[in-house]
């Protein structure tokens, strides 16, 4: 670690060729009713964009607006960050990705088997 916080400041302008100060934070969410937890959701921030690492909404609780409202909350956090859009990784043709599409994401490209040997979606909805 000692030797990325020597390097890293100068590497990052050389690979974007301008000066760049990484910063990087995870914000999470949680949807409650009453006591009990029925969805959550994890971004991380890092460079202006926003990237969903992870949504659960309980399955008795799915198709009540819990998730929108979650990445709902998201978009004002990333918003508040000045992000410009956020990010998902779905696998493609999928339940997930019919979600995100039903809350303004697009699908920007296809990872060919990306993960557990599945296509994986990249989706994104801008910001602001």
């Amino acid at each position: 670690m000692e030797f990325v916080r020597r390097t890293e400041r100068e590497a990052l302008k050389s690979f974007y060729d301008f000066s760049v100060i990484w910063h990087e934070e995870r914000h999470d969410f949680a949807a409650m009713d009453g006591e009990e937890t029925i969805g959550v959701v994890e971004i991380r921030i890092a460079a202006s964009l926003a990237h969903v690492e992870r949504i659960v909404v309980l399955p008795e609780r799915r198709r009540a607006g819990v998730g929108r409202a979650l990445l709902n909350a998201c978009a004002d956090t990333a918003n508040y960050y000045n992000c410009h859009k956020m990010s998902v990784l779905v696998p493609h043709k999928s339940a997930a990705q019919t979600f995100f599409e039903h809350c303004g994401y697009k699908e920007e490209a296809v990872l060919p088997q990306h993960t557990f040997k599945l296509d994986m979606a990249v989706l994104r909805k801008f910001l602001l």
